[in-house]
């Protein structure tokens, strides 16, 4: 994978991006975590992420860039998905609309590119994520760096990453609609 100069990425969470934030500050990248998750319900659980995800931005001096937290902009975008699944057309959407954000963000930032770790946890489908992250490229003209964040030692980089910043740590994705932990048995 090449990294461009100048990256944006969209992230969800402190413990899903703790490892890549890291890893792009060593390698030198200029990287921007933008968090935009209108999703996050409610407002204290999103500003817990918030204000985690600052906290490992500024350990690894990379910058970090807040968009509105815009929940009724999201209800919009799921209405009628309430009972979908995890991983399923909910999800979808949900990615979609925040990938197109990140998007329009860095065509008028001027970013190289923009990636995300929404596909970092492994209540996610990595593919629906890039299938959505495609949609907001063709659709906004600024490219997507797709890249497998759970693989070459930066899912093990992220577990030791979480324990020793003893980030807080969720157990649901952070919308109302999947406020249950998942079973094993969802994830197949």
């Amino acid at each position: 994978m090449h990294t461009p100069a100048k990256l944006l990425v969209l992230s969800c969470c402190a413990p899903c991006s703790c490892a890549v934030i890291k890893k792009l500050s060593d390698e030198g990248v200029d990287v921007t975590v933008l968090f935009y998750n209108p999703n996050i319900y409610p407002s204290a659980e999103y500003e817990k992420r918030r204000d985690e995800q600052k906290r490992v931005c500024e350990r690894f001096g990379v910058k970090f860039a807040e968009l509105p937290y815009e929940p009724e902009v999201w209800e919009a975008c799921v209405k009628g998905l309430e009972n979908e699944p995890e991983r399923g057309r909910r999800c979808r959407a949900c990615f979609e609309m925040r990938l197109k954000k990140a998007a329009e963000y860095a065509m008028k930032h001027k970013f190289d590119a923009f990636a995300s770790v929404l596909g970092v946890s492994r209540y996610k489908d990595l593919q629906q994520v890039n299938d959505a992250a495609r949609q907001a490229w063709m659709a906004v003209g600024k490219p997507y760096v797709a890249a497998n964040w759970r693989k070459n030692g930066l899912e093990e980089l992220r577990q030791a990453l979480v324990k020793e910043l003893n980030l807080y740590a969720q157990d649901y994705c952070g919308c109302k609609y999947s406020m249950r932990k998942i079973s094993e048995k969802e994830m197949d």
